[in-house]
């Protein structure tokens, strides 16, 4: 469809001039594409990506289209869960450079009209973390204790942990200390691996190193912040015990726990919402929030507390009309009283690429152990993301999805890091799958990703997947995501809005009008539909077909295929 394309965005300016700086509101409907800096590029040969690769790839984010660059940890850590346990807040791991690399990266990013968005941990540290560190060294009795969740155990000796609670890695959410002594002491609570001790944000103190660490990035000069697991701050008064079937507890479910979600996490966030307002430039936060339903996630973003929260009800929709409908009417419904874009997102690092869940029956879960039916999955990928990019709001890419990436799900169990693979039950274990490093290049031993191979080894079809196989072809995924984020980009009322104007349409499609004169249809069947020709086709993930005349009054839309309209 590059004809209709060219059509759409001529005339445009060039992406170094679409700049979103001096735009009022810009997260409302921007396109943010996360990196997880470990698997994007390697700029010293290491085999692990770092802060140099993801600077010199920044001009092909910024000729993909997308406005803001979000990236995943890359502050010291001992790397126990991909740096999602913290010891310096401050400080950049040797691993991926040096606060020097930071805010060259920072610098040139804005230059090149793109912002830059920092993941923020604040519900747990490293066991390395100094507080923690001295909070054992010193013993029971130490003030450093009470920044923590220091219990002592139940049972005769204190040899069973405070309360039932599980690790969403696994096992239990209780490990126990040794004393300076070497006596058996109390025990301290992690929500995830036991390297990973949570925060008592009731704690004055812990509170107030947070501001210090959000302005210390400010300064810096980052957009923004992506807060990891912002429902988890606040921990239930008393710390009760669950009295659960003993199942694996999972992020997204409708239960409801004393450890996730609780009313109190909001005032942590109206105090951040006033620092960020301090700063110019509209500086935004974005919230992990794993809650029981979008109205729930509605609290996270009122008007005084943070600007998104990501749609998780969403991410976990099968690729099915009437539950798509639903889950968008819902979402924007819950999103519109509080006057907050929805946030619509379709894989991250910490689920399997929707390119792989599509290619698996429904009701597999958001973490798959099979490949599936890849040209399956990878149809209905592209139709996703382009139902996805043509609703109200803003939208999260993640790293290769844009290359039609699948999860590498035959991964040796020797090479896995996922903390979670190697406790009993926990979260899956297999976020591997969609960590794998980038290719970049159709040849060399990591495919361009870096001239030292790579962390995590790459398939041998990697490099027909690669930036440089698909980059002009009018076919690829890659360049159907540039052409997608143009026509976005000339129509910037696509993002706009908080409502979709739907059409009538045969079962298992959905049609909606946007803009007056935008119209997304989308055939979530396996079998071609045929349907009254909306408009002239602006871009479509399989080419819809008309028999005879390009007006004729009826058009043909392929099995899982979205196409966009002008009308």
């Amino acid at each position: 469809m590059t004809q209709h394309l060219a059509d759409a965005t001529a005339g445009t300016e060039s992406a170094a001039d679409r700049s979103t700086a001096d735009r009022p509101g810009w997260w409302r409907d921007a396109v943010i594409y996360q990196v997880y800096p470990r698997s994007f590029a390697d700029g010293n040969g290491d085999g692990m990506g770092d802060l140099e690769g993801v600077r010199a790839r920044l001009p092909y984010l910024r000729d993909l289209g997308v406005d803001a660059v979000w990236l995943s940890p890359f502050y010291a850590s001992p790397q126990a869960d991909a740096g999602y346990d913290v010891s310096d807040y401050r400080a950049i791991d040797p691993m991926f450079g040096t606060l020097l690399d930071a805010d060259a990266l920072i610098r040139d990013a804005h230059e090149l009209g793109l912002r830059i968005i920092v993941d923020l941990v604040p519900n747990h540290s490293s066991d390395q973390h100094e507080w923690f560190k001295r909070a054992l060294k010193e013993g029971p009795g130490s003030a450093l204790r009470d920044r923590y969740h220091f219990r002592p155990g139940k049972g005769t000796d204190g040899e069973l942990p405070p309360n039932d609670w599980e690790s969403i890695f696994g096992g239990p959410a209780w490990t126990r200390t040794t004393n300076p002594d070497g006596t058996p002491g109390d025990w301290y609570l992690h929500l995830f691996a036991p390297e990973q001790p949570d925060f008592n944000w009731e704690h004055p103190a812990v509170a107030d190193e947070f501001r210090s660490i959000l302005r210390f990035w400010l300064d810096m000069g980052t957009d923004g912040f992506r807060v990891d697991v912002a429902h988890g701050l606040v921990k239930a008064e008393g710390l009760p015990d669950i009295g659960g079937d003993g199942e694996q507890l999972k992020l997204l479910g409708n239960d409801v726990m004393p450890f996730f979600d609780q009313d109190g996490v909001h005032e942590i966030y109206r105090s951040w919402r006033r620092i960020l307002d301090e700063y110019p430039g509209d500086r935004i936060a974005v919230a992990e929030a794993w809650t029981p339903t979008v109205e729930r996630t509605a609290h996270y973003v009122r008007p005084d507390e943070l600007h998104q929260a990501f749609n998780f009800q969403y991410l976990g929709t099968h690729w099915d009309a009437a539950e798509l409908r639903e889950v968008i009417d819902t979402s924007l419904g819950a999103m519109r009283p509080v006057g907050a874009p929805a946030t619509w997102v379709l894989s991250n690092h910490d689920v399997t690429r929707h390119a792989t869940r599509f290619a698996n029956p429904a009701g597999l879960g958001t973490q798959l152990r099979e490949a599936g039916d890849r040209a399956l999955g990878l149809r209905r990928a592209r139709a996703a993301t382009l139902l996805m990019l043509a609703l109200p709001g803003s939208a999260y890419l993640y790293q290769g999805e844009e290359l039609g990436l699948p999860d590498v799900t035959d991964l040796p169990d020797e090479v896995r890091q996922d903390p979670s693979f190697w406790r009993a039950s926990g979260q899956d274990g297999f976020r591997d799958g969609c960590r794998v490093p980038l290719p970049w290049t159709t040849e060399g031993s990591s495919y361009g990703f870096g001239t030292g191979g790579s962390w995590l080894p790459q398939p041998s079809t990697w490099g027909a997947l690669s930036v440089e196989a698909q980059t002009g072809d009018p076919d690829s995924t890659l360049e159907l995501y540039r052409s997608a984020l143009a026509v976005r980009r000339e129509q910037p009322a696509l993002g706009a809005g908080d409502a979709v104007a739907w059409l009538d349409a045969p079962e298992g499609v959905l049609a909606f009008r946007r803009a007056g004169s935008f119209v997304c249809t989308a055939n979530t069947t396996g079998e071609a539909v045929r349907i009254p020709r909306p408009g002239r086709p602006l871009l479509a993930s399989a080419e819809p077909v008309a028999d005879g005349a390009e007006d004729a009054a009826e058009v043909e839309l392929p099995a899982d295929s979205t196409v966009w309209w002008a009308v």
